[in-house]
């Protein structure tokens, strides 16, 4: 397993100065890896779902999520994670990774609250899939994963478009207030894609308009992998799943870190607000086959 020696950019190092970690920061760091561990390619073979981040033709920055049965995530080496899934073609990512792409995603284990990035380089397979060849894995702690247990559906319907926009509408900005985990693609100086997860109690995530989302920023691990991405580049994107029904909400734009001491103030337990300005939405039904039990909230909330 080879970790990489100096795993930071420069925006990454901006904001933990600013936050005040870069000792625990450099800590946290070897903890990256550029090949794929053993446990980490056994973790990969039970997964059910994959957050998967990218930018889109125009160069908008999306996050959207794959699915399939056990096994449909491998490691055939450890420098490679093969995904038996690609996205639908009604998803703005479906024509980004019909060819070569750097990615970021999020292996996800709701039961287990546990989770993995693998960062890299995508390639379609061939036969439906894709092919990662891996830059960055990070195994993450447990913080702020609501634990759910994933349920099949043997009569879900072919996903579809509900709706496509540059603003959320009202019924939108509800499933955003009432989100209690989401998820936020961003992009590096190199072009490189990360992909991360957040969570909270509902309503952690404001819809405070219909071109704003705006969240707290939690303690976590001090990489600041998400926040030094926007240091350097607003382009974001966020994944909304809608655990009961297998539906998804798809949003794009530019975000910004409020570090001000009153942003610290505005929401128990927050070190910083992150605000996102909307220009694209999409909102799709039955975009998985799956659905989720209800959540067991982390007990790492702030409350």
């Amino acid at each position: 397993m080879t970790t990489i020696s100096t795993p930071y950019h420069a925006g990454e190092r901006t904001a933990q100065a600013r936050a005040g970690r870069t000792e625990r920061a450099d800590h946290a760091g070897r903890s990256i890896r550029t090949t794929i561990p053993a446990v980490a390619a056994r973790f990969l073979t039970e997964r059910r779902m994959l957050v998967v981040g990218a930018a889109d033709p125009d160069g908008r920055v999306w996050a959207t999520q794959l699915a399939g049965p056990a096994g449909f995530l491998q490691a055939p080496d450890e420098r490679t994670m093969a995904v038996a899934a690609r996205p639908i073609a009604a998803d703005p990512l479906a024509e980004a990774l019909a060819r070569p792409a750097r990615v970021g995603t999020i292996a996800l284990d709701p039961a287990g609250r546990r989770r993995m990035r693998l960062n890299g380089s995508s390639v379609p397979d061939g036969r439906g899939g894709l092919l990662i060849d891996a830059a960055e894995v990070v195994s993450n702690c447990p913080k702020y994963i609501q634990r759910r247990t994933p349920l099949d559906r043997p009569a879900a319907g072919p996903p579809r478009t509900v709706t496509a926009g540059s603003q959320l509408t009202t019924a939108q900005r509800l499933a955003a207030a009432t989100a209690d985990t989401f998820f936020i693609a961003t992009t590096g100086p190199d072009g490189s894609v990360d992909a991360s997860h957040r969570g909270g109690f509902p309503g952690f995530l404001e819809a405070v308009a219909p071109d704003r989302l705006r969240w707290p920023e939690y303690p976590g691990n001090s990489m600041f992998l998400t926040l030094g991405n926007l240091e350097l580049d607003p382009r974001a994107g966020l994944l909304l799943p809608d655990w009961e029904t297998g539906g998804a909400l798809l949003v794009t734009g530019e975000a910004r870190t409020d570090w001000s001491e009153q942003a610290r103030q505005a929401v128990p337990g927050a070190e910083r607000m992150v605000e996102l300005t909307v220009t694209g939405v999409l909102e799709l039904a039955d975009a998985t086959p799956l659905t989720w039990t209800d959540p067991e909230y982390s007990p790492a909330i702030p409350h």
